[in-house]
This record gives structure tokens, sequence and C-alpha cells, in this order.
């Protein structure tokens, strides 16, 4: 952790520079909509639970209407974002409590939000950043776990584990941020598979690059000195 302190201010300037304009990519006008559009992206990308939102924000408008919705009609309406059943009854319970509770306002408060069915610290996180412009943890979702372990910042598989981890070292002026610039990198260069590692912005400061893409050492032939660099194959003359 020692040596993650020391790489992490050059690992967010290179981030910030490199992904000016990081925010969620998921579309929302609201704090209700942002939380709904969380709900749904869950095992889902963002650009379909675009896709399904906005016909469902014009008619479900307010908690209240989301907390009247039939269960079987709003799970057709989100189908496309999978696991519908789950989402909409939790959608349907969320908002009953944000209706019931808190006066139809989305709480903004991380020990409020965690207590609506559905949400867990990384879809509080991103409400409470996206909505409110509150830092009180870093969401940790696939991006975010994927690329803690790689760039060296946490050894832990538990998104909550992860989280504690970047937190003791991550300015917490960064917080905020965070989350979105990893998920950009994640997506754009540090992929699943295939990450780009050559042209990646973080190579100096990544102990993983070496293992994607270790640098080749000359071939020796036997007894005698290096052989040439390969080359590119030439065509043959006609």
């Amino acid at each position: 952790m020692k040596d993650a302190r020391k790489r992490i201010g050059g690992i967010v300037a290179a981030l910030r520079r490199a992904y000016p304009r990081s925010r969620t990519a998921l579309a929302y006008e609201t704090p209700l909509q942002i939380l709904v559009a969380t709900i749904l992206s869950a095992q889902c990308t963002d650009e379909r639970v675009n896709r399904i939102t906005p016909a469902l924000f014009k008619k479900y408008p307010a908690a209240a209407d989301f907390a009247r919705a039939r269960q079987d009609l709003l799970e057709a309406e989100i189908r496309p974002a999978g696991f519908f059943r789950n989402k909409a009854r939790n959608i349907i319970a969320a908002a009953g409590k944000i209706a019931g509770e808190f006066g139809g306002r989305v709480p903004d408060s991380m020990e409020e939000l965690v207590t609506l069915p559905g949400v867990a610290r990384k879809t509080a996180n991103i409400v409470l950043s996206s909505a409110y412009g509150k830092a009180e943890g870093i969401a940790v979702d696939t991006h975010v776990r994927r690329l803690s372990r790689r760039l060296g910042l946490s050894a832990e598989e538990d998104p909550v584990k992860i989280e504690r981890d970047l937190m003791s070292i991550v300015p917490r002026g960064d917080w905020l941020d965070f989350n979105y610039l990893l998920v950009n990198h994640g997506r754009a260069v540090c992929r699943a598979r295939g990450p780009r590692c050559p042209e990646c912005v973080l190579r100096k400061l990544c102990p993983s690059a070496a293992a994607f893409f270790p640098r080749r050492a000359p071939t020796r032939p036997p007894g005698g000195r290096p052989g040439p660099a390969p080359t590119a194959s030439r065509s043959r003359r006609r």
C-alpha cells in the first residue's frame, strides 16, 4: 500500500488529463432518475439503460408513480436491462419508501440511501456523487474492481474491502471523480480482455503492464551473438 500511495497522485493526474469530462454515462435529470438508472445498470450496459429510461421517466416522473407501478408491467418495460423481476421489485419498493418515509425526495446521505431496497454502497455512491455532488465513498463496479487490482491499489475481491483500500489512498478531493475516471479508462484502454497497455497513459505507473506486454529479449543463436531484431516480413520478388 505504501507503493500505491506514492503512485496514486500520478495515476489520478494522468487520468484527469486523458478524461477531463469524466462523468457517468447514464442519462438523468433528477436524483430519482439517476437512482433508477443505476439500479437498472447492474449487469447491463449504460447504453442499453439509456434506451430504456426516456419512456420510463416520462411515464413515472415521481417516486409515487413508480411506487404505484404494476410489477408485471414494469418488468416488461425494463426487460431489456436483464434481471428485470428483481430490478422492478426493488424500484417499486425503493420508490415506495422514498414516497412514504422521505417525502418523495431521494435521500442525500449514505446512511439513508442504503436503507432503500436494492441500494448498496455502489449505487448510493453514484447517486450521491452524480445527483448531490457528495463524496462519501468510492463506487466499486466491475471496472473499478478490475483496474484497482491491475494497478496494485487493492488486492481484495470484495467491493466493500476494495472501497476501503481506495478510500485510504485516494485523496478525498478525488473521490467524487475516481469511479468515473477508472470506468472511462476501463472501457477505452484497460479492457477485461485485451488491455491496450502500449498506448496506456498509466503504463509507467502500472505493475501489471509488464505482465500483459513483456519485453522480449533479442534472440541469441547457439554460441553466437544476439540475432538481428525482428523486422516486418518482406514480400517476395516476382
